[in-house]
């Protein structure tokens, strides 16, 4: 079925010049019938080359629906037949016929296939017609005049024909490889799906699943001893009960972020960096002044390591700035985000960056702007700190 859809669509794709020669086809017709009313207007043979000469264009327009090499043949005999025809009832315009007719009928054949045996005995039968023609309606002279221009026509329709086709065969090849592609991405989405789905049924199995089996069992036990009169045991029993739940409300919510770290296909920036200034917010007791205003998407890797880089910075700053404010700003400048972490602490001496053993927080940032292609700058004195980056966004992308 795919390949029935592939070669339907080449056909289609190989005939779109039509339009183009029906142009062709109609400047054909002008020229034969001024050429053969400028020296003697025949009605019934002008009607009867029209009418012809229409039947010729239809089955051109349709001969996108050829499929076989029978049907091919059967074509070009028809169509060598209608315009030998024409010829003759134009005894004073047939070299327009001709010359224009026949080297478009040789390289339609370059559209079927690229057979040159095929091309090759299109083109001696056409030959073989204009020499028919020429020498029925005309003489030797005529034929030695017009055969340089039958030539040079049939050599510069076949050279077209054949550049027109390869580019469509090559934009055919183009179109399958990325449905074939897309087809194939959309089958590793399914496979990723069904693993995420499998992973998070073993992480509620060993948490949820597991630790309230336990509390139940607990709670049995508990209300055994309670039935036996054995207060002091079931108080023990209901105290560990309490501790155990509180452990598996712990291991439930470190699986939901794993989870939501791990299976999201996309993380909303604005909110992680949100989170991550709360949590320093209610550790620390610091406040922080937030500016985010974001039109583009990053990438995925340049997220991450953004979100890592802000997360550096405050904790440095928790450690060691002795600050009572901070800000945070992530915009967009200029096609890039723009980071800026800033504090009012007492700062520090940005020439021991990487010389005091044992503080490395700002090198692992360096490292991290670097591998996501970005620039940073530390500026730092007694009335504070600043730490500017500046990357790329992802091209194309917008929220």
């Amino acid at each position: 079925m795919k390949e029935q859809r592939a070669g339907m669509q080449s056909i289609n794709e190989l005939f779109t010049s039509r339009h183009s020669v029906l142009i062709w086809m109609s400047t054909v017709y002008v020229s034969a019938i001024i050429m053969q009313f400028f020296k003697d207007p025949l009605i019934l043979s002008s009607s009867a080359f029209t009418c012809l000469f229409t039947v010729h264009v239809l089955i051109h327009w349709n001969s996108f629906r050829i499929r076989t090499n029978k049907q091919f043949w059967l074509y070009f005999s028809i169509q060598g037949i209608l315009i030998y025809l024409c010829a003759i009832l134009m005894p004073d315009g047939y070299q327009a016929v001709l010359i224009g007719l026949l080297p478009v009928l040789v390289a339609q054949s370059l559209g079927f296939s690229y057979r040159i045996k095929r091309v090759v005995l299109v083109a001696f039968i056409s030959i073989i017609l204009f020499f028919d023609a020429m020498l029925t309606l005309g003489d030797t002279d005529e034929l030695i005049l017009f055969l340089p221009f039958f030539t040079l026509m049939l050599i510069v329709v076949v050279a077209y024909a054949l550049l027109f086709f390869q580019q469509v065969h090559e934009r055919l090849k183009t179109q399958n490889f990325l449905r074939d592609l897309q087809e194939a991405h959309k089958k590793v989405e399914e496979l990723t799906l069904s693993n995420e789905r499998q992973r998070m049924a073993r992480d509620l199995h060993d948490t949820l699943a597991q630790g309230v089996a336990g509390l139940i069992m607990q709670l049995e036990a508990a209300d055994a001893h309670m039935a036996q009169g054995r207060m002091e045991r079931t108080q023990e029993i209901i105290k560990q009960s309490m501790k155990q739940a509180r452990t598996t409300l712990a291991e439930a919510r470190r699986a939901i972020d794993n989870l939501r770290a791990k299976s999201a296909s996309e993380i909303d920036f604005r909110e992680a960096v949100d989170d991550e200034v709360q949590h320093f917010t209610e550790a620390t007791g610091i406040a922080v002044a937030t500016y985010l205003k974001l039109d583009k998407r990053l990438s995925r890797m340049v997220m991450e390591h953004s979100l890592h880089i802000v997360k550096e910075c405050l904790t440095n700053i928790a450690r060691h700035a002795k600050a009572d404010k901070v800000w945070v700003t992530l915009s967009d400048q200029r096609g890039l985000l723009f980071m800026e972490i800033r504090d009012n602490g007492s700062g520090f001496n940005t020439d021991a960056i990487g010389k005091d053993a044992g503080h490395y927080g700002l090198l692992g940032l360096q490292e991290r702007v670097r591998l996501i292609g970005g620039e940073m700058k530390v500026r730092s004195s007694s009335a504070g700190t600043s730490i500017q980056i500046e990357v790329s966004f992802t091209e194309g992308e917008s929220i």
